[in-house]
C-alpha cells in the first residue's frame, strides 16, 4: 500500500487506478469506499489510464456511487476501447446490441 501511495503522490495514473480498485473492493487493508474509488478513477482517467476509463464505464453502467447512466458508461467504454481495452470493447458491443444497433454491436465483438 505504501508503494502505491508513493506512486499516487507522483500522479502515476496506473497507481491511482490501482488504489481506486483497492478502495472499490476493500483490499490492501483499506475499508471499502466506492465513492473514493470513483474519484480516483476520474483522476487516473484524466491522466491517461485506459483501465480507469473502463472502471468508470462499469461504475456508470451499474450506478456504483454515481447516477446510473448507460449512455455515459458507453462513452467511457468507447474511450477505453479505442485505446485497446478488450473488456471495454466487449461491453460496448453488448451495449450497442441492447440499444438495437446490431451492426455496431458486431463491430465490437
Amino acid at each position: 500500500l505504501a508503494m502505491i501511495q508513493a506512486r499516487v503522490a507522483k500522479k502515476d495514473p496506473v497507481a491511482i487506478n490501482e488504489l481506486g480498485e483497492a478502495y472499490c473492493h476493500g483490499e490492501l487493508g483499506l475499508q471499502q469506499d466506492t465513492r473514493k474509488a470513483v474519484e480516483l478513477w476520474k483522476e487516473a482517467a484524466e491522466l491517461g489510464s485506459i483501465d480507469a476509463l473502463y472502471n468508470l464505464g462499469v461504475a456508470y453502467e451499474y450506478g456504483h456511487c454515481v447516477h446510473q447512466d448507460r449512455a455515459k458508461a458507453a462513452e467511457f467504454y468507447e474511450k477505453s476501447a479505442m485505446q485497446g481495452c478488450v473488456d471495454a470493447r466487449c461491453n460496448l458491443g453488448s451495449y450497442e446490441g441492447q440499444e438495437g444497433n446490431p451492426d455496431r454491436a458486431v463491430r465490437h465483438s
